[in-house]
C-alpha cells in the first residue's frame, strides 16, 4: 500500500515577487511560479506517482499550482478538495504591505519577531501556532485517514500552512520549524509505515 503524502508549496506569486506580505490576500502566480509548478508536475510524473486525491487551500495561487501539476502529470478527473483550513497564515495588518515598509513602520526587530517567532501574531493576524491550530485538526480528520488507508494524497498549499504540517510530521520543535524554509514548487514526499508513522522523507 502506498501510504504517501506529497506536500507542495505554491509557485512564486505576484506578491512574492513584489516583496509584499500576502497571507489571505489572493494574488495569482507569476510566470516563474507557473514554471515552478510545471517542474513539480514533471518531477512527480517522472517518479510515477499515482495520485488518488488532492487537497488545496481557498486561494488561487495554491489552486493554480495544483492545476498545473496535475496537467503536467497528465491527470484528469481528479478529486480536488479546497478548504480555507489550508490557507496561508493570516498576516493581519501587515497584509499587502511591502516588507521593507513594514520594517520602517514597526522596526526591524518587531517585524522579525512577527515573521519568525512561533507564537507571536502580527496585529490582527495569526502566529504560526495559530495557523497550526487550524491546519492540524483538518489534516488529522480529512487527510491523514486517507493516507493511512493506503492512498497517495497531494496537498498544494502555502509556506506556513505546510510548516505546520511539517512540524507535526517530523516532530520538530517550535524553534526548529520557524527556521525551516519551504521552497516554492518543491515537492516533499512522506511515506508512512504500517503503524502510520513517517518512515521516510524525500524529494523528487
Amino acid at each position: 500500500m502506498a501510504r504517501t503524502l506529497i506536500l507542495v508549496r505554491h509557485g512564486q506569486s505576484e506578491w512574492n515577487l513584489k516583496n509584499l506580505f500576502t497571507g489571505w490576500r489572493d494574488p495569482d502566480l507569476t510566470a516563474k511560479g507557473r514554471e515552478e509548478a510545471k517542474a513539480a508536475g514533471l518531477a512527480l510524473k517522472n517518479h510515477n506517482f499515482d495520485i488518488d486525491i488532492c487537497f488545496t487551500s481557498a486561494l488561487v495561487r495554491a489552486q493554480h499550482t495544483l492545476d498545473i501539476i496535475l496537467r503536467e502529470m497528465g491527470i484528469v478527473n481528479m478529486t480536488i478538495v479546497r478548504n480555507q483550513a489550508l490557507n496561508e497564515r493570516d498576516y493581519g495588518d501587515l497584509s499587502g504591505l511591502n516588507k521593507d515598509d513594514a520594517r520602517l513602520k514597526w522596526g526591524e526587530e518587531q517585524v522579525h519577531i512577527w515573521r519568525r517567532s512561533y507564537d507571536v501574531p502580527p496585529p490582527g493576524g495569526e502566529s504560526l501556532k495559530d495557523t497550526a491550530e487550524r491546519v492540524l485538526p483538518y489534516y488529522q480528520s480529512m487527510i491523514a485517514p486517507l493516507v493511512f488507508k493506503g492512498k497517495t494524497v497531494l496537498v498544494a498549499a502555502h509556506g506556513n500552512s505546510l510548516r505546520a504540517l511539517v512540524m507535526h510530521l517530523e516532530k520538530l520543535s517550535p524553534e526548529d520549524i520557524v527556521k525551516r524554509e519551504i521552497g516554492t514548487g518543491v515537492p516533499i514526499i512522506y511515506h508512512f509505515d504500517e503503524n502510520n508513522e513517517v518512515s521516510s522523507v524525500t524529494g523528487v
